[in-house]
């Protein structure tokens, strides 16, 4: 048998796939232990003591401390500091159960709702979102006819949380739009006033009479 050259043997030794397989082995184990840390990490998270029903105040003397493995799931549980005046439960909660997040909020969201208002009228410049406005109503006294009311004040301290104002060829043909969060029982006054045909004004706090 005929040996080979030095060089040859050690372009042999020095095969690439030998160097891919390595690598492709070292990742596998890599990523092994990497999910194997993931799934036995524990993290703390918030039990229910009791039972909660919606709209119950949630505060930590009501909840129980838990160290589970989640896994990624862990941001979706409720951890961490609560608010000092707690939160409100959002849906029923069963007593033992891993509280979620999404089955509590603020006392504000749970109170508030947000509806789209048609203005017939252009906001200020100065209202932007986080403004604070009341929501006038001129109500419509003729179905036939532009005939309207006197504006009267439809929801008080309504927050601005986004403006649509018209754009391109519809610019000057259109009024604005606004996105504002309101108490969710004058909800139905706002449907009820657009339905109506009423004319609405958002007009910023300190501002005048539309």
């Amino acid at each position: 048998m005929v040996a080979l050259p030095l060089a040859g043997r050690r372009r042999r030794l020095l095969d690439p796939r030998i160097l891919i397989g390595v690598v492709l082995i070292a990742a596998s184990a890599l990523g092994t232990t990497a999910l194997v840390a993931a799934l036995t990490r524990t993290v703390v998270v918030y039990r229910a003591g009791s039972a909660i029903v919606a709209g119950d105040r949630v505060t930590a003397s009501r909840l129980a401390p838990a160290t589970v493995r989640l896994g990624d799931a862990a941001g979706l549980y409720l951890s961490g500091a609560l608010p000092a005046d707690g939160l409100v439960a959002t849906r029923p909660i069963a007593a033992g159960e891993i509280v979620p997040r999404s089955a509590v909020g603020t006392t504000t969201a749970v109170s508030s709702a947000t509806v789209v208002v048609d203005l017939a009228s252009p906001l200020a410049a100065g209202v932007a979102v986080g403004s604070t406005v009341d929501l006038w109503s001129a109500a419509r006294t003729d179905p036939n006819e532009n005939r309207y009311a006197a504006p009267v004040v439809l929801v008080g301290d309504a927050v601005v949380t986004r403006v649509s104002a018209p754009q391109g060829l519809i610019a000057g043909a259109s009024d604005d739009s606004v996105e504002l969060q309101v108490p969710r029982d004058e909800v139905a006054a706002v449907l009820a006033a657009q339905a109506g045909g009423a004319r609405l004004s958002a007009v910023e706090i300190g501002g005048g009479r539309p």
